[in-house]
């Protein structure tokens, strides 16, 4: 060894290689285990970390199945009702839908409950149909025929006016003469006129000139309505007909609950008196056909009744109290009369489909 290579072995010995390896301390050791035992940075001693939020997926989906039913309810509610039971409701006593569509199958049935003055409606499916022209269904309105959305919408009102003036005027179901409804009926109509003269006038009318197809009346001296509502449940329908003019079809039941004006007893009778009539109405084309601004010309009207009478035409619905009128009824034809799903017999155009002296299967 030369005595350069000595000599700096010497100072390397007292001041160290500056490549030689160090030792760690035990706390550097501890730190650095420590360290490698966490994963990422460590924290610091004032900072904040915030808890990571749970996934909610399920209740989002919850929600959303919520809205999408409630959206189907709301638009299509007549669908909603069918799918527990026909177009009638459930048996719970909740209002039921209106009739916006043709019913598919007759309502279920109720409990045997006989009617009576504080609940006339009880032991039916009317109890939970809506409460006069609230039951009859309006279609939207669009351009049809020579009208146009807004006149077709007057149209249906207007048709719809004549359905309350003729089955639930309060006058009108006294026996008085239904003016209302009158003024609403194409006066130039020849046949329909002569109908109406007729039928008003006459003391025995025949079946075809009978005011029954198309006005709800009863004697004042036999029978008086309970309270003041009549359940109702039917629609309106309309098409382009004939010249371009615009046909509306009605199809309403109504449920008359009556009982003997001479009885005021608290258990008093109480019958029902259930009618369903089918009125085909055209609003025509001025420009095609005579008539005048805010009238309608009938095309057709047909009537089922049950509970209203047997007997010969009398011109007023004739509630079978006690035992009256029962022997007329045939038991070998059974009607039941909350049943929509099956059309009115309307072959002949005018007269009553006939119903009225079948046995009825319930009331």
């Amino acid at each position: 060894m030369s005595d350069e290579e000595w000599e700096r072995f010497l100072r390397e010995s007292v001041s160290g290689a500056a490549a030689a390896p160090v030792e760690p301390s035990a706390r550097a050791r501890e730190v650095e285990r420590r360290l490698r035992e966490r994963s990422g940075e460590p924290a610091g001693w004032r900072t904040y970390t915030p808890a990571r939020p749970r996934r909610r997926t399920g209740w989002y989906v919850i929600w959303l199945v919520a809205a999408v039913a409630l959206l189907v309810v709301g638009f299509f509610p007549q669908h909603v009702v069918g799918w527990f039971g026909g177009d009638d409701g459930g048996q719970d006593g909740a209002p039921s839908a209106a009739g916006s569509e043709g019913s598919r199958e007759a309502p279920g049935t109720e409990p045997a409950l006989r009617p009576t003055l504080a609940e006339p409606f009880r032991g039916s499916p009317a109890a939970r149909w809506a409460d006069g022209a609230a039951g009859i269904t309006v279609p939207p309105a669009k351009a049809t025929g020579w009208m146009d959305a807004a006149q077709v919408e007057r149209a249906l009102r207007q048709s719809r006016d004549f359905l309350v003036a003729a089955g639930l005027d309060s006058s009108v179901l006294r026996g008085e003469r239904p003016t209302k409804a009158i003024t609403l009926l194409n006066p130039h109509q020849k046949d329909v006129q002569e109908y109406l003269r007729t039928a008003l006038s006459s003391k025995a009318p025949a079946p075809e000139t009978d005011p029954l197809l198309l006005f709800s009346r009863f004697r004042p001296e036999q029978a008086r309505l309970v309270g003041d509502v009549v359940k109702t449940r039917g629609r309106l329908t309309y098409r382009e007909g004939k010249r371009g003019a615009v046909e509306v079809t009605a199809d309403v039941t109504f449920v008359y609950p009556v009982t003997p004006a001479g009885d005021g007893g608290r258990d008093a009778e109480v019958v029902r008196t259930i009618v369903r009539r089918e009125v085909v109405m055209s609003w025509d084309d001025p420009a095609k056909v005579i008539t005048e601004p805010g009238t309608m010309s009938l095309l057709s009207y047909a009537l089922d009744m049950t509970n209203g009478g047997c007997s010969d035409v009398t011109g007023y619905f004739v509630p079978p109290f006690g035992t009256a009128d029962e022997q007329s009824a045939d038991p070998a034809r059974q009607v039941d009369p909350y049943d929509r799903s099956k059309p009115i017999d309307t072959s002949d155009g005018t007269t009553a489909a006939g119903n009225g002296c079948a046995t009825a299967t319930r009331s």
